[in-house]
């Protein structure tokens, strides 16, 4: 039984994921008699293979998720009348537990942008790449001018390069020609580029490629947070909290931070306890737990929490909006039988599962030391590209897009598997092929209904597609993605179930049965009905790319704001929010990397004000 008695701590810090726990553990470690609580609504990680096994990860989206929390947005005509779901992490570690394992970084203007366009000192790239540099030991390749090499997450190719990678990036050299290959697809300032592939002479440069640092697989591809030595997971809660022993961290799993004053709730006990802050209070519970604990304890808009009879604290109407995502199609087709896919994993088979866990726990390799996805781009158009997302982008891409060369439109890529709910999963090896729009126009809202019940349905609208230009960008994705899918050697034909339904007579038909075209087969010609069929599809198929941020905005007040360039909420003393809600705009990537670089910078900033530095 708890005792709320003992709860008092120099630091209470109000949600354990990716940041949160990067916070704890900076501060635990600056200062060995300060005293820090982590409160965490989910449960604990610590050597459960579900977190530590890459492989697994798709476990953690199905419906009996007990590491996810499942918010559910409003009906949509935009999305064919349907209720977007949007997971989150919910245990210890947050995303960097349950995440694709995606090592994606964002562009360096994307950190520029919220340095000096929303008004944000010290958060420019030339301040947060030193911090990207902090967390990592980068695994791949010695020597790399924005990597680190001695940080707690370890970053390499994971334990195996599946076939369906391998293809892509062949596809891809002779197929997209005119996109070049750089060493360095994550040094944040290039994009539209491939990463570099064999570890031969046949580049396209005519030079080799370099050699890879810790390993040497036959093919360079998607980078990933996977310790190479080991194929497990790189996630926080392993390598900065469970592997140090603080003596003065105190972390309870399974506690919703119900407001700030500071009670959370005992979910096992069922009774509500007070934590005591003697210094600081961190916010740190994401894009959807962050802005609910604020308006909870009357920090939002006023007109809000009047309506829900709590006592307004503070006036910020940005509390809750700006809310962001990415958005994303995993556009499936069948794989010859004699590829690998992580299908067997994924759907418990039995011999797969015990395959390919005797090899992790051997030596770390294989599939189960892998997410899949081997191969991927970020994509810029070409004049003629530009043409074919059609006129109704073009507004977009010259107000945000002609003038900084580093910012991608689109994400594709490839993965060796299904995606999607198992018990519908085809009884045939598949691979997908990925893409999501990189910085959509459409910005939506969260905000609680109840002042008591936390568990109590959000009013929440993620706005999905309802800016046109993100449906232009999500067709087009669709379409270059099955252009290269259809010239992979291992292509068997499409999964229908996750294809648009094209009408009789067009030539975009797809085929559930079907093989290979040549390289230089011309593209498929979609008519105007095939576009709109297209539309329809991406409309009913259209998900979140589970990168939600901005609720908390780091703005000016006038503008939006609801925390300063120093995580303080406007008008608190003593309260600060430090997770992906803070983000100013969009980044061109996975979050979890952005994430970490948000609790490094919090760690530093708390760790300077307390005179620790």
């Amino acid at each position: 039984m708890l005792d709320s008695s003992q709860l008092e701590f120099d630091i209470v810090i109000a949600g354990g994921g990716t940041s949160g726990c990067v916070v704890a553990s900076r501060l635990a470690a600056a200062d060995p008699s300060l005293s820090i609580l982590v409160l965490e609504a989910g449960p604990p990680t610590r050597e459960d293979l579900a977190h530590i096994q890459p492989a697994r990860f798709l476990t953690h989206l199905q419906a009996n998720s007990t590491t996810v929390k499942f918010n559910v947005g409003k009906e949509s005509e935009d999305l064919g009348g349907r209720a977007p779901v949007v997971p989150c992490g919910q245990c210890l570690g947050g995303g960097s537990s349950v995440n694709f394992t995606m090592y994606n970084r964002p562009s360096a203007s994307d950190l520029d942008d919220w340095e000096n366009v929303h008004g944000n000192p010290g958060w420019g790239s030339h301040d947060i790449i030193p911090l990207l540099q902090k967390m990592e030991t980068y695994q791949a390749q010695p020597g790399l001018e924005t990597h680190g090499y001695s940080g707690p997450l370890k970053i390499s190719y994971g334990g195996l390069s599946t076939q369906s990678g391998k293809e892509f990036l062949d596809v891809a050299a002779r197929y997209d020609n005119t996109r070049p290959y750089i060493d360095d697809p994550n040094g944040l300032f290039e994009v539209n580029a491939y990463g570099n592939w064999h570890l031969n002479n046949n580049s396209r440069s005519g030079r080799s490629a370099p050699t890879v640092f810790g390993m040497l697989p036959s093919i360079l591809t998607e980078l990933r947070f996977i310790d190479a030595e080991t194929g497990r997971r790189s996630d926080v809660p392993h390598n900065y909290i469970y592997n140090q022993n603080f003596e003065n961290l105190t972390v309870l799993t399974g506690h919703l931070v119900k407001r700030i004053l500071f009670e959370f709730h005992g979910k096992a006990e069922d009774v509500v306890h007070v934590a005591r802050a003697k210094r600081l209070v961190v916010v740190s519970a994401g894009a959807f737990g962050s802005p609910a604990i604020l308006e909870r304890s009357g920090i939002g808009s006023e007109a809000l929490v009047r309506s829900l009879g709590i006592t307004p604290t503070v006036d910020l109407p940005g509390v809750g909006e700006n809310y962001q995502d990415h958005i994303v199609i995993f556009t499936t087709y069948y794989a010859d039988d004699s590829v690998e896919t992580l299908d067997g994993i994924l759907q418990s088979k039995q011999d797969e599962l015990s395959k390919w866990t005797t090899q992790w726990n051997q030596n770390g390799t294989g599939l189960m030391a892998t997410n899949g996805i081997d191969a991927g781009v970020k994509l810029r158009p070409s004049d003629e590209e530009l043409k074919d997302i059609g006129p109704g982008f073009q507004q977009r891409w010259k107000a945000y897009f002609a003038n900084a060369p580093d910012k991608p439109i689109l994400w594709t890529g490839i993965g060796a598997l299904f995606v999607g709910d198992f018990t519908a999963a085809p009884a045939r090896k598949c691979f997908s092929t990925p893409y999501f729009v990189t910085y959509p126009c459409s910005v939506g809202y969260v905000h609680i209904t109840s002042a008591d019940n936390t568990a109590a349905p959000a009013d929440f609208d993620p706005r999905y597609l309802s800016c046109p230009e993100d449906l232009l960008l999500m067709r087009w994705g669709y379409k270059f993605s099955r252009e290269l899918a259809r010239r992979l050697p291992s292509y068997r034909g499409e999964h229908l179930a996750s294809h648009p339904i094209f009408p009789p007579g067009s030539k975009a038909i797809c085929h559930a049965d079907a093989r290979p075209v040549d390289i230089s087969e011309v593209d498929i010609a979609y008519t105007t009905e095939d576009d709109e069929a297209i539309d329809i599809y991406i409309r009913k198929t259209v998900a979140t790319a589970w990168h939600s941020l901005g609720t908390c905005t780091m703005r000016p007040r006038e503008k939006g704001g609801v925390v300063d360039s120093c995580l303080n909420v406007y008008g608190v003393q003593g309260l600060k929010v430090a997770d992906m809600s803070i983000a100013s705009a969009n980044v061109s990537s996975n979050t979890y990397a952005t994430a970490l670089a948000i609790g490094e910078k919090a760690a530093v900033i708390i760790t300077e004000e307390l005179g620790l530095i």
